[in-house]
């Protein structure tokens, strides 16, 4: 299993290389009004220049998670009456017939490699919705600077289908065509929510009553500033936002709940109650009625004995 494991993690992660820095699916040309204003909205510029950029973006929400569990299991491990049970829970495993893992390092892998494992698949549900779709951005129009001079441009309210009417760089236009749903809305709820579930279901502490909703709103906080920072730049629309709110939340709730089981150990088979000997249980036992004669014979027995006492 853990071979296999490696297997759909390595096929994963080559999948959203093939989707993110290669050419290798094309975006679907979708069509567009040359006097929408939806899509009039000015050029932010590239991502690099957006306040939230790709690199402190995925260095963000790739850490935080990591670090809170990484953080969090050792110092649960270390809590006696935690460690105890978790002994009792996680049995230390053989794994690929060749090394044994310790509880601690086991859950550690375990989250986190969950965690990665729906990061890389939110980000190939993101980029194939994108291709899929080819929803246009709010500043598609300003960098597409389509000829407002030609016929079809020239009648209004004339939709064009025609990817060639844009006289625009063709690189802007092409990522001006990746809208829906939003990555940076998506990854950043994603990573928040396993972040939050892992929070609120591992952390049992007393004096964690406090610091586990500080925590927990802090990271959702972010990832709604993350998003409302994408709608006012100009960079996505709000329902481009809120699909990517929407799939981010589907895929942690999936990987927390169905997975890794709200973070908790692996529980032991509960032991079998061990089967009842059937010479000594009677195959059928009926209720037991005592006759006349019976109940006689014992008030006569009683007396007796008060006689001799």
């Amino acid at each position: 299993m853990l071979y296999f494991q490696l297997v759909i993690m390595a096929g994963t992660v080559l999948l959203a290389y093939y989707f993110e820095c290669t050419d290798t699916f094309q975006v679907h040309i979708q069509g567009f009004f040359c006097q929408d204003g939806d899509l009039m909205k000015p050029y932010p510029g590239t991502e690099e220049e957006s306040f939230i950029t790709p690199l402190v973006l995925y260095c963000v929400l790739a850490a935080t998670p990591t670090v809170i569990i990484f953080i969090g299991e050792i110092s649960m491990y270390f809590i006696k009456s935690t460690r105890e049970s978790l002994i009792a829970q996680e049995k230390t495993i053989l794994t690929g017939e060749c090394c044994y893992l310790n509880p601690l390092v086991r859950r550690i892998i375990r989250f986190i490699g969950v965690f990665a494992f729906g990061l890389f698949a939110t980000d190939i549900f993101v980029n194939a919705g994108q291709v899929v779709t080819g929803h246009l951005t709010p500043y598609f129009l300003t960098v597409c600077k389509p000829n407002y001079t030609s016929t079809d441009c020239g009648v209004h309210h004339q939709f064009i289908n025609n990817g060639n009417i844009c006289t625009g760089d063709l690189e802007v236009i092409e990522k001006a065509r990746r809208s829906f749903p939003s990555k940076h809305a998506a990854l950043s709820i994603y990573s928040a929510l396993y972040a939050t579930m892992y929070i609120t279901s591992t952390i049992k502490t007393k004096s964690s009553r406090l610091a586990k909703p500080v925590l927990c709103l802090g990271t959702l906080c972010t990832a709604f500033l993350t998003g409302l920072n994408r709608v006012s730049e100009y960079r996505n629309h709000c329902s481009d936002v809120i699909a990517g709110f929407i799939l981010g939340t589907a895929v942690a709730l999936f990987l927390g709940m169905c997975v890794v089981h709200n973070f908790k150990g692996t529980q032991g088979s509960p032991s079998k109650p061990k089967p009842e000997d059937p010479r000594g249980v009677p195959l059928m036992a009926f209720p037991r009625i005592e006759s006349p004669l019976e109940t006689l014979s014992a008030q006569n027995h009683s007396a007796s004995m008060t006689e001799v006492t």
